[in-house]
């Protein structure tokens, strides 16, 4: 079985090959596709919940608060690695995966003028299939930064 088709299991398994980092209700990890470099998701290790309203009231706080640590990690690695960071977007949709995931997405100055003020999934759909985009050893030195700024934030709560 491809990973992808139970990314939170493979998380579980250490299968997943995008994990950054576990944090206290869930796991962190970089997205398939890197158009916009620095994009990471936390998978919640509820396995049953299928939405943000089916986890326990402190299971759910807890989470949000390390979707609130990813963001912070990811914002402060993508800004150190691109001038034109401009600011993060903080997604928990579920349309089309029904397990509790959030979206970190990164926006950038230099996204075109017709897309920079919209939402990420506006983009073509090439975007999110074109093996250019495909996260890859040319993400390694972001990816490290993320990994080493949420680290640094979750020994911090501690």
């Amino acid at each position: 079985m491809d990973w992808r088709e139970d990314r939170i299991g493979a998380a579980a398994r250490g299968e997943n090959p995008t994990l950054l980092a576990a944090t206290p209700a869930g796991d962190a990890g970089m997205g398939d596709v890197q158009f916009l470099p620095g994009y990471c998701l936390l998978l919640s290790r509820n396995p049953d919940a299928r939405a943000l309203t089916e986890l326990p009231r402190a299971e759910r706080v807890q989470y949000l608060a390390d979707a609130d640590l990813l963001a912070t990690a990811a914002e402060r690695a993508c800004r150190a690695h691109d001038p034109q960071f401009r600011r993060m977007n903080i997604e928990i949709l579920g349309n089309t995966d029904a397990f509790v995931h959030t979206h970190i997405w990164p926006r950038y100055e230099w996204e075109s003028d017709d897309i920079i003020r919209k939402p990420v999934w506006m983009y073509d759909a090439d975007h999110w299939s074109d093996p250019a985009h495909e996260l890859d050893a040319r993400h390694d030195a972001l990816r490290a930064s993320i990994t080493a700024e949420l680290t640094a934030l979750l020994a911090a709560e501690v």
